[in-house]
């Protein structure tokens, strides 16, 4: 399972993962944060794929610019080795998907969603 709780407000969401799970070593024993750092741009899908198949989206409401959503993970095994693709809100408020990228999530506290760039420390 992952948790989500966005900085905006204490609203949280619990949503089930397609066997995605991580290890606890997960940034901060299993958490970390999800930044939206664009001017303008708003989240509606964040997913991951270990291998198996992509998650289902781990966002229960959309992420505005400048917001973040803390996500934990329960689960203690997994592949720290994931690919990660983000859902923007387009125009006609459809989902467009952004390329994937490989991510180290066993390394990642924070993982930042730019306007060119989505990257992690």
């Amino acid at each position: 399972m992952l948790y989500v709780k966005r900085a905006m407000g204490a609203i949280f969401a619990v949503l089930l993962l397609s066997s995605s799970a991580f290890a606890d070593a997960t940034g901060s024993k299993g958490v970390f944060t999800i930044h939206n750092t664009t001017k303008k741009n708003v989240v509606v899908g964040f997913y991951t794929n270990d291998g198996s198949g992509w998650s289902d989206n781990w966002l229960a409401e959309r992420l505005n610019p400048s917001e973040k959503a803390e996500a934990k993970f329960s689960s203690e095994t997994g592949s720290c080795d994931q690919k990660l693709q983000v859902g923007w809100l387009g125009q006609d408020d459809s989902e467009v998907l952004d390329e994937a990228i490989s991510i180290d999530i066993c390394k990642a506290s924070n993982v930042y969603l730019d306007d060119n760039e989505i990257y992690f420390d």
